[in-house]
């Protein structure tokens, strides 16, 4: 098992699924390229979610499992506290659930557990509509330690409160609408 080359890490919460479907339906078949999603969403939900991004996507796509090794060409949902660990030469997800967070999944836990292995990896974060502020902190991390980050701007982000503070805190983001992003997101994986 080894590291992959390129990472897309995508967090989103209210109005989220729709575009994260959109972005799904466009990628090209993932070879060397991970993608990992951050959708807020009942537990109850997520599976449903998986199966119906399955339907639109060329790639392979399941939940992050516990202990799992994280692999090349396979998309992934996570869920509750979703961290990435480096196990030998791979990655393996490490998946608690926590009550102590309000979010499922946590965006922030996701993004800064990439942060290690922003030399290493290529990293595209990208942070969606959304309210509130989860992600924020963490896609700041990615970037500082030389990820490449993008967020969408107020006219097409469905609620606008994680993108607004993403635009406002973290330097250097880029800021798109959401078909621009997902141009990004395809070249960025072929």
């Amino acid at each position: 098992m080894q590291l992959p080359k390129k990472l897309v890490v995508i967090g989103a919460s209210t109005g989220g699924p729709g575009q994260i479907e959109k972005i799904i339906k466009s990628l090209p078949v993932l070879s060397d390229t991970v993608v990992l999603i951050a959708q807020h969403m009942s537990m109850d939900f997520i599976p449903s979610f998986t199966k119906r991004l399955k339907e639109l996507s060329v790639n392979t796509i399941s939940m992050a499992q516990d202990g799992t090794f994280i692999e090349s060409g396979n998309i992934y949902l996570c869920h509750g506290m979703t961290s990435a660990k480096r196990d030998g030469y791979g990655l393996k997800f490490q998946v608690e659930l926590s009550q102590q967070y309000k979010y499922n999944p946590d965006i922030n836990t996701v993004f800064n557990s990439l942060v290690p292995f922003a030399q290493d990896i290529e990293i595209l974060a990208v942070i969606l509509t959304g309210i509130g502020d989860d992600g924020v902190d963490g896609c700041k991390q990615l970037s500082l330690s030389g990820a490449r980050t993008i967020t969408q701007d107020e006219k097409s982000a469905i609620v606008d409160g994680m993108p607004s503070r993403a635009r406002k805190e973290i330097q250097n983001i880029e800021i798109a609408d959401t078909q621009t992003i997902q141009e990004k997101i395809r070249s960025f994986c072929s």
